[in-house]
């Protein structure tokens, strides 16, 4: 039976639109599928096509955004690629790689995504919303849209907002940042472009980001009402919590606020990083202060630097060694510590190639180039990708179970030519990471595994081999557990919307 037989069968989905990008639909919907499941409900989150190069790989080995896993886990249940249908990763010069339930199938242009992707895109959507309603009958869709859902130049091809708010008949809440300025102005215009039918789903109005005393704005919260018929639901404080940025624009406004941090990370921001969720376990140390390098400096101040993930390796190490940024990472290489991570990881090497042209070559003379040669390693770019969770054991720093995800094209082997350097694996499987020690003290190290932060003592035991060189008293290796602190984000999160959300009317 198609699903459009049995929508009257379902539980009402309730959809999360925003007057913009960055109104905070993804935080608003990872709150409510928390609330849900405290009321004993079967929430499931769902975006059909989300845009963003910060992935998660399911344990079926496919792609999708975090955002969606992130909201899966505040949902009690696994992240499936389903929940997140289309993934666009941006890789520059307006073209994206397009994603269809976790696997790469093409590249696009901007200007003919939708020529080419939107029909093989809305029935992906569709093929994923009929297999979630057949495996759990009894759930709830909290659905995310993207950006505003009314681009008057884009609406008519539309995959991700009223498009399926419309099919599924979905409960909607339109979100509007106050912090951006001009709240009235962006719910008012954004109802006054949506046609008649659109309107008549918005069933509520959500205020986010509000700073100062809530009871300020009673009139502001009468004077939408009055003038849009449509309940105010919630007008949301500003919170403090370091929860995930939605996307890496956000990166920039991310800033510590430790008044005496013991450690100082330098975090380079790369133009096309990709996975920056890796860093949120760090963000979570209280002794630690996150900078984010955007220009070539002198990087001493730093106890340790990362190199982060990339969707355009040769792009971004050439970027790195026109900026001066190279020079600066192997002048701190004598006697700093350095961690890369995936295309971080490839650029530390001696060689990376890309005959596909896969990784931002441009051109033939960019098939070959040098990376910052600080790990005697060579970087192949091969045509198909490496997508799965990944388990392993750590050899160093400590002995340790490990769990982390790998998305990478290249494959890395030892470049026999670099006899000076030598190094040692990291984990059992040996391809996953290798590290050397600097004479001047310190380490150089690299790995593919994304998430390797959130391996407790692992993270415990590195962090506390760049302690011991400051001196520092050595930290309890068992002392924080990032999931369980990230359950307690999720749950302050729900709270705190708890507190100023009536969404009771929205779940008959």
């Amino acid at each position: 039976m198609h699903l459009e037989a049995k929508l009257h069968e379902i539980k009402k989905p309730i959809m999360v639109l925003g007057t913009s990008s960055s109104a905070g639909k993804s935080l608003t919907v990872t709150a409510i599928c928390r609330i849900l499941k405290n009321l004993g409900e079967e929430p499931i989150p769902f975006k059909g096509q989300n845009m963003s190069n910060n992935a998660w790989v399911d344990w079926e080995g496919g792609e999708m955004a975090y955002s969606q896993a992130l909201q899966a886990f505040a949902c009690g249940i696994n992240p499936s690629v389903e929940m997140n249908p289309i993934l666009l990763k941006p890789q520059g010069n307006s073209t994206s790689e397009v994603i269809h339930l976790g696997r790469s199938i093409g590249i696009t242009t901007a200007k003919n995504y939708y020529q080419d992707w939107f029909i093989p895109g809305w029935e992906v959507i569709k093929k994923s919303l009929k297999s979630i309603y057949e495996r759990n009958p009894n759930c709830r869709l909290i659905i995310e849209g993207a950006g505003s859902p009314v681009e008057m130049n884009l609406i008519h091809r539309d995959l991700t907002n009223l498009r399926v708010a419309k099919y599924l008949n979905a409960n909607c809440i339109l979100v509007a940042d106050i912090e951006r300025g001009g709240v009235f102005a962006q719910i008012i215009g954004t109802l006054e472009l949506m046609k008649p039918e659109e309107k008549k789903l918005i069933k509520g109005i959500i205020i986010n980001r509000f700073r100062g005393d809530l009871t300020l704005f009673e009139e502001g919260k009468k004077w939408i009402e009055s003038k849009t018929q449509i309940p105010v639901l919630g007008i949301i404080p500003w919170l403090n919590d370091k929860f995930p940025p939605e996307d890496s624009l956000d990166l920039l406004e991310r800033k510590s606020h430790l008044n005496n941090p013991e450690l100082k990370i330098g975090i380079i921001k790369l133009p096309s990083i990709s996975n920056f969720s890796d860093f949120d376990p760090l963000e979570n140390e209280e002794s630690i202060e996150i900078e984010w390098v955007i220009k070539s400096q002198s990087l001493n101040q730093f106890d340790f630097v990362i190199l982060p993930g990339s969707k355009q390796t040769i792009k971004d190490q050439l970027f790195l060694e026109k900026s001066g940024l190279s020079d600066d990472i192997r002048e701190y290489s004598n006697k700093g510590n350095i961690i890369g991570i995936c295309g971080g990881l490839q650029m530390l090497g001696t060689v990376l190639e890309d005959p596909f042209l896969k990784e931002g070559s441009k051109t033939n003379l960019e098939k070959k180039i040098r990376g910052i040669g600080l790990l005697p390693l060579k970087t192949t770019f091969l045509a198909q990708k490496i997508t799965r969770q990944t388990y392993s054991k750590s050899i160093w720093p400590c002995l340790s179970e490990i769990n982390g995800f790998e998305i990478h094209n290249g494959i890395t082997e030892l470049d026999k030519s670099q006899k000076s350097l030598k190094i040692m694996p990291i984990f059992k499987d040996v391809d996953l990471g290798w590290y050397r020690k600097n004479e001047g003290g310190g380490t150089i190290s690299g790995t593919y595994l994304h998430g390797i932060f959130e391996n407790d003592e692992w993270r415990a035991e590195y962090i506390n081999v760049i302690r011991k060189n400051k001196k520092l008293p050595t930290v309890d290796k068992k002392a924080r557990s990032y999931k369980i602190k990230r359950e307690s984000i999720i749950d302050n999160l729900a709270n705190e919307f708890n507190k100023h959300l009536n969404i009771s009317s929205l779940l008959n």
